[in-house]
């Protein structure tokens, strides 16, 4: 069988939202090559256990990857591809170069090549991200494993909004917590909370694909007992009281439901707010204490944000 490969070169600041585009056009696989990954430092705090070749990637932004069966609607969806993803400027996201190109591939040819991209990666003092097909053994008792399936639902574990989210999580779960992750997508997070000793978890997304993969990957890591995944947009409708809420999604996002995040922590709850860009986060943390929260800690990673706010 016949696909053709969407490849986008676009900002670092533009992965997140131009691969959910990609997602909800209909991609069948995404893939992202991206800058930082090759240039960043791999032997870091945590030990990251991968080697990456700089040729994969290009010198700056990131190139996404997208493949759609070759039929007669190909075209439109590109269309429709191309006008979302100019939306984005609307929301002041930086697109640029905005390069965009389309190719034919064999099916063999891109089923087995992104995963070439995602290899087991340490991602903070406890827990380790490891692809389903890769073979992996702990290094220590106290390690833990989140064993993943991206499938068609964006959160790979090794972006930066997802690695700082996760060293997050790990400070502020105590054993027997509630949770809430908005935007679970993979589910990645919901997983990691469960493995850390939460007792609850809440894992939405409007993404029905997200929806699956997430359920998917609970039962592959044995938490289904303990997440619930669920489609829903943002906390429309939900009236669960959480000990930590967290949310890696974007900035214009996150703007959109803070003050629905602080009717739904408990009082002294933590609210986990990620993938908000550097020129971003002024405006972010104002709309945070606007809506009663105090800003306890911000992270950064690359040019990507991680608040920290305490109800």
């Amino acid at each position: 069988m016949k696909w053709s490969e969407i490849s986008i070169h676009t900002s670092n600041e533009a992965i997140e939202p131009v691969s959910n585009i990609l997602h909800e056009a209909g991609a069948a696989g995404v893939v992202i090559e991206d800058s930082f990954d090759s240039i960043k430092e791999q032997n870091g705090k945590f030990g990251e256990i991968y080697e990456l070749n700089p040729e994969d990637y290009p010198k700056e932004g990131a190139v996404i990857k997208a493949y759609f069966p070759v039929n007669s609607f190909l075209a439109e969806t590109i269309d429709e591809i191309k006008n979302a993803i100019e939306s984005l400027t609307q929301y002041d996201i930086d697109i640029e170069p905005n390069i965009i190109t389309v190719s034919e591939v064999d099916e063999e040819d891109w089923a087995t090549e992104w995963k070439k991209y995602y290899h087991p990666v340490k991602v903070s003092e406890k827990i380790t991200i490891v692809p389903c097909w890769e073979d992996y053994e702990k290094r220590s008792e106290e390690e833990i494993v989140v064993v993943l399936d991206p499938g068609m639902a964006f959160g790979t574990g090794n972006h930066p909004t997802t690695v700082m989210s996760i060293q997050a999580l790990e400070r502020f779960v105590k054993p027997g917590d509630s949770v809430i992750d908005v935007g679970t997508g993979s589910g990645v997070l919901s997983i990691a909370v469960a493995l850390l000793g939460a007792d609850r978890v809440l894992a939405l997304d409007l993404d029905e694909i997200a929806v699956k993969s997430a359920g998917d990957n609970c039962k592959r890591n044995k938490v289904e007992q303990i997440v619930t995944v669920q489609q829903n947009d943002l906390l429309d409708g939900i009236d669960t009281e959480a000990d930590v809420i967290v949310a890696n999604l974007l900035a214009e996002i996150i703007l959109r439901f803070s003050g629905q995040a602080y009717r739904n922590l408990k009082p002294g709850g933590i609210f986990i707010a990620s993938g908000i860009t550097a020129q971003k986060r002024e405006t972010v943390e104002n709309h945070l204490r606007e809506n009663g929260f105090s800003i306890m800690e911000t992270l950064m990673m690359e040019d990507w944000i991680t608040t920290i706010a305490k109800k």
